[in-house]
């Protein structure tokens, strides 16, 4: 059966992939940028590197690791292709964009960092 939303969003997605791709110099930093989006899109349960790297096929998240934090590529400029493409493909004279921060609520009491928060799904603070 042809899922035809689905590789519609494909599609979309492998365009602006090509056309952000060209902001990294090597082949390398490409690849793990492509892998790093399609893990942070996918279904990978907890967003954590080594969750995106075994979802890419990588044995370890030192290289979506090096992207992040080493590699050289233009933040700015892979900001203004993602404007420019969204603005082409879902802009209109009038249109207005919102973003809803939605957040999740944590799970477990032990994690560094667990503590009640606001999220818009869960309500205020206690």
């Amino acid at each position: 059966m042809n899922d035809a939303p689905t590789n519609l969003w494909e599609e979309g997605l492998g365009e602006l992939l090509l056309r952000i791709g060209g902001r990294f110099a090597r082949v390398e930093p490409r690849r793990r940028m492509r892998d790093y989006v399609r893990g942070i899109l996918g279904p990978v349960g907890r967003k954590n590197g080594w969750q995106l790297a075994e979802y890419a096929g990588h044995a370890t998240p030192d290289g979506l690791q090096h992207l992040l934090s080493r590699s050289r590529w233009e933040a700015d400029e892979v900001r203004d292709d993602l404007h420019a493409y969204i603005a082409e493909h879902l802009g209109a004279d009038n249109g207005v964009l919102i973003i809803d921060d939605t957040g999740f609520v944590k799970k477990g009491t032990t994690s560094a960092g667990v503590q009640r928060q606001y999220s818009g799904t869960a309500g205020a603070c206690n």
